[in-house]
């Protein structure tokens, strides 16, 4: 069995707990490295992680002849030069979402992976979490029928970070970094989930505003979409909402009931049919991470399959693109 050690590129917040320490809990892997463009950042993380080399230049990681496998954890705006950097080296890819801060960006990553021959995984963990998993697997089992219709639903107030955007502006709100504002962080786990369980969409609009006046990224966005298999769906984001108003929603309508879940907070699954209202329950790990990163580490193994390739994350960026009129 191949045995795999991992570098990080980037080691914010994401990785202290969603998705480091996930590395080292699945036979046959482990973090060797880790990258920051601050050393005292990097060495902070290593020497509280527990690894053993760490760094502050992306090139220098990728080249340690410990590391065969790269695990991408920046600001989108990133992710493709440093993923087409280590599949150029050989390296396998793992890469938090978004795939890249624009579909073109997306296309490159695949066109280097094709020529390469090196894989390249996204972080949309959510696909293989339990609680998502049952929503798949009660659409798939025609408890609600035939699917008519798709709703997502989310709105939250403003972060106490957005009222200082003007000083200290996150790289979420600018667009060259994240490509776009949070609209593009937050919508990307709910478009790949649709995605995985409807199929592709292949047709989008859009319209974006900015109501809020605290930042000059988009805030508010409504939009309409189309599956391959002709389904509809409609899509709502507020990011400056008051707090009376905080939703996070999928619902689904089939022709002999329906399915309500939420996607950030896990509320209980809401099944409604003729035979009454059901609430589902259904706890995740701990390492939210854990599930796809075992997938991607027995992957690269030859012991199983991982679905969660850059091809198939490719379709989010291209919806994104096109409900924020970008083409």
């Amino acid at each position: 069995m191949k045995y795999l050690k991992w570098g990080f590129i980037g080691c914010g917040e994401v990785t202290e707990k969603k998705s480091g320490p996930a590395f080292n809990e699945v036979e046959g892997s482990s973090i060797y490295a880790v990258m920051s463009r601050n050393i005292e950042h990097a060495r902070s993380y290593a020497k509280r992680h527990h690894i053993p080399q760490c760094y502050n230049d992306a090139q220098e990681l990728i080249d340690d002849p410990h590391v065969n496998a790269i695990y991408i954890a920046t600001p989108p705006s990133s992710h493709a030069t440093y993923a087409i950097m280590a599949m150029n080296a050989g390296k396998p890819v793992y890469v938090e979402k978004p795939l890249a801060a624009s579909y073109d960006d997306c296309a490159r990553i695949n066109r280097v992976s094709e020529q390469t021959g090196v894989p390249c995984f996204v972080a949309y963990y959510r696909r293989y979490l339990p609680y998502f998993q049952k929503v798949k697997s009660i659409i798939q089992d025609g408890t609600i029928g035939k699917i008519i219709n798709v709703q997502v639903r989310f709105s939250c107030p403003p972060r106490d970070i957005d009222y200082s955007a003007a000083a200290e502006l996150p790289w979420r709100l600018q667009p060259d970094i994240s490509g776009g504002g949070y609209f593009y962080d937050m919508a990307p786990h709910q478009l790949d989930l649709l995605q995985d369980m409807f199929g592709v969409i292949t047709d989008a609009k859009g319209m974006c505003a900015n109501r809020g006046g605290l930042y000059q990224a988009e805030d508010t966005v409504s939009a309409c979409f189309r599956f391959e298999s002709g389904l509809l769906g409609s899509g709502s984001w507020c990011f400056v909402g008051h707090q009376s108003a905080e939703e996070d929603r999928i619902d689904v309508v089939g022709d002999k009931g329906s399915l309500s879940f939420s996607v950030f907070n896990y509320a209980p699954i809401s099944l409604v049919t003729s035979e009454g209202n059901t609430s589902i329950t259904v706890p995740n790990p701990s390492y939210v991470q854990l599930p796809i990163i075992k997938a991607v580490i027995e992957d690269l193994q030859g012991l199983n399959v991982c679905t969660c390739t850059s091809v198939s994350a490719t379709p989010v960026n291209w919806v994104l693109d096109r409900i924020l009129g970008k083409f």
